[in-house]
């Protein structure tokens, strides 16, 4: 590893929030909220150097959300992409993919089939056991290290219990489109969470869930079709997951010790539309088919308090382990069994990881110092193909060993600066460094002026490095000599919290941010064979301007929302026969929501709708002539709305929740891309959904 000369400058990154200005069962979160990510310790988002964005409970609630992707599929400048091919949805924000975005469960990245942190499936972030949920735009290198290039967004669970026992039951019934039946169609969730209060010091829970999707038909005629006419199987495959966990939490004085574990277990099957006949005398139909088997395990201890009576530390310790194996089997559709079933892993990931921190090291409450380290340790296994048709086992080690540093100068009550740097030793890679410089700034009239400047890196991961597929007339393969990307980004914003007469109150938040990503990882070309070659190579480049803008009116029990972003990418993309154009094309999104609670009927309803402005991209294709070339796609605009209505008994020991997701009924996205020689761009369809789906939630609450 080589050692580079660490320079220290400029600044933290911060964000537009949606700052929260009435009760916590709004749509929005009170500014009284108390924020921890990327903190030294809890407090007010008004005190945050970070514009910190909080979805809480209640709005998970009110969502009646399944998983993660339900929650964000409603939010400024996150873009939800979800794959029936697969049943995974990942996340984009600015249009960089799950790579660049970094995923966290009480500040321990969570891990993947393929590294630590990014590019997590969203379906299978369950929500039951989540407090809230904090959200950060923008570069956050210095603080949670490599792939924090576009954002943070970091779950804080549940660790203490009002009551003796806490237990709560939950059954949700769900339509898959306009398919439904108790048990052959639909979604099908139960969940259950007991939690005890042991002693005054001492927390225990537990909790499982099972998520069963029978999958979406459409057009499509099932697993039983025995016809060879190209429908067998599902639009949307069926997919069961299990989630369990388990926590012990002891907190006295200033001191807090916990454990938790989590396990998830999940099944996707994927049917060949494609039904085979053996030859007489019997007549068998049957089909190749496939099934994914994930299971990923989650251990964290934390331990956090005070040290000599004053400084603050807070230490933690992972163990994770994601397995993807797939199961190929015969489907006798004539005798309906599974015949020659064979399994393999075919992605695995696990990590050891820890992370700490010392703060408050001087008593002067106008200046603090945070020391801070991150190790991981990463063992990752993949199979890919090989030559003469064989495949092949990679596995590989990746480590990495940070060390950071940040300071807060309070220079009065009003301003605060607070500067940052990180310096990551890298197994594979050169050593690594980011810096980071934060303001803020109270103004007068309720105004708060936050800026940021920060630089951050991209490591490659392990698909990057090691992929190899191989089709008769391709070679598609990874790059060991990758190396990580670098990215600076800026931010600025301003904040002001109205107060009217009548409880009226207002809030308004000004954003306009960019970033700048050089050595971006990119396929090209290498050798135009036979056979062609293609391989992952540091060319492109990536440019992103940002000015969003979110407005907020509360009335006593009355929650108006209104946002607008206004994105400006250019990516230049090289796959080594042609270069696109280094152009800006632009999208805007805009969301609203409107929240109102009834506490004399205990009821409240809410209504959530986002527009998503067409998107392009240039897309690589050929000329006239036949040479490459790179010209534009675009995928038209679409909107999103979600509603709800939420009546609770017996003074919130049963809640009923009734809505429905996708009201606007929206399936597949017409794709316009431009095809050489025709008269006309050639159109397809994006599958972004499987329509307008109802749901029916009952939750009952027992605390003794």
């Amino acid at each position: 590893m080589k050692l580079s000369l660490i320079t220290l400058v400029l600044m933290m990154v911060t964000t537009s929030q949606y700052a929260q200005v009435q009760p916590t069962d709004s749509l929005v979160t009170p500014l009284s909220e108390v924020v921890v990510t990327g903190q030294y310790e809890s407090q007010s988002l008004k005190k945050a150097i970070y514009n910190v964005r909080v979805i809480t409970k209640a709005d998970i609630k009110k969502l009646a959300a399944n998983n993660l992707g339900d929650v964000l599929n409603q939010y400024l400048n996150i873009t939800v992409r979800p794959s029936g091919n697969d049943g995974r949805s990942t996340v984009s924000m600015f249009g960089l993919d799950g790579q660049y975005f970094k995923i966290l469960v009480d500040n321990i990245p969570l891990v993947s089939d393929t590294g630590l942190g990014n590019n997590i499936d969203l379906t299978q972030v369950n929500l039951d056991d989540i407090e809230q949920i904090e959200i950060i735009e923008g570069s956050m290198g210095v603080t949670h290290g490599a792939n924090a290039v576009s954002g943070i967004l970091n779950i804080i669970t549940k660790k203490s219990f009002k009551y003796k026992w806490e237990i709560s039951a939950m059954l949700q019934e769900e339509t898959v489109g306009d398919e439904f039946a108790l048990f052959d169609k639909g979604r099908h969730i139960q969940g259950l969470k007991i939690g005890h209060r042991i002693t005054d010091n001492w927390f225990a829970s537990i909790g499982a869930n099972r998520n069963d999707l029978k999958g979406y038909l459409g057009e499509r005629k099932g697993k039983y079709h025995d016809v060879n006419d190209l429908t067998r199987g599902f639009a949307w495959l069926p997919k069961e997951q299990l989630v369990t966990n388990a926590m012990l939490n002891y907190r006295r004085d200033d001191f807090r010790f916990f454990y938790k574990i989590d396990y998830l277990n999940e099944n996707v099957d994927s049917y060949n539309k494609v039904v085979k006949t053996t030859d007489p005398p019997f007549e068998k139909k049957f089909s190749d088919d496939e099934r994914f088997l994930t299971s990923r395990f989650f251990h964290h201890l934390n331990a956090s308090g005070k040290m000599f009576s004053t400084m603050n530390f807070n230490v933690s310790l992972s163990h994770q382990k994601q397995k993807r194996e797939n199961e190929s089997f015969i489907y006798n559709i004539s005798e309906k069994r599974e015949e020659d079933s064979k399994k393999q892993t075919d992605q695995s990931s696990e990590v050891l990881y820890s992370t700490g921190t010392l703060s408050n090291l001087f008593p002067d409450k106008w200046f603090d110092v945070q020391l801070g380290y991150e190790a991981v340790n990463n063992i990752g296994l993949s199979i890919v193909d090989a030559d003469n048709g064989t495949e092949k086992t990679v596995r590989k080690r990746i480590e990495n060993y940070d060390f950071f540093v940040s300071s807060e100068v309070k220079v009065n009550e009003r301003f605060s600066i607070r500067p940052g740097v990180r310096y990551s030793f890298q197994s594979l890679f050169d050593d690594q460094y980011a810096f980071s410089l934060g303001f803020r700034q109270l103004l007068n009239h309720g105004l708060e002026l936050r800026a940021s400047i920060g630089k951050s890196y991209r490591t490659p991961n392990f698909d990057e490095l090691y992929s190899q597929f191989i089709v008769p007339s391709h070679f598609y393969i990874g790059n060991e000599n990758l190396i990580p990307e670098k990215s600076i980004s800026y931010e600025i914003s301003l904040k002001k919290m109205t107060e009217f007469k009548n409880s009226i109150q207002l809030s308004n938040n000004l954003a306009i941010s960019y970033n700048d990503i050089k050595d971006r990882i990119g396929m090209a070309v290498i050798d135009f064979g036979p056979p062609m070659k293609s391989q992952y190579i540091n060319v492109e480049k990536y440019e992103m301007i940002n000015v969003a803008n979110t407005n907020e009116l509360s009335y006593k029990n009355l929650t108006l929302n209104a946002g607008i972003s206004f994105v400006g990418i250019s990516q230049v993309l090289d796959n080594g026969e042609a270069v696109s154009q280094d152009k800006f094309l632009y999208t805007l999104q805009m969301n609203s929501s409107v929240s109102y609670t009834i506490p004399k009927w205990q009821s409240g309803f809410s209504v959530y709708y986002k527009y998503n402005g067409k998107q392009q991209d240039y897309v690589g294709t050929f000329d006239d002539n036949g040479d490459p070339t790179y010209k534009l796609s675009t995928i038209e605009a679409f909107g999103w709305m979600d509603a709800s209505v939420r009546k609770s008994f017996f003074k919130d020991q049963f809640e009923i929740t009734f809505g429905a997701r996708n009201v606007l009924d929206i399936t597949n996205l017409r794709q316009t891309t431009p095809n050489a020689g025709a008269a006309h761009p050639t159109s397809g369809n994006a599958m972004l959904g499987y329509g307008r789906s109802y749901f029916l939630k009952l939750m009952y609450n027992l605390n003794l």
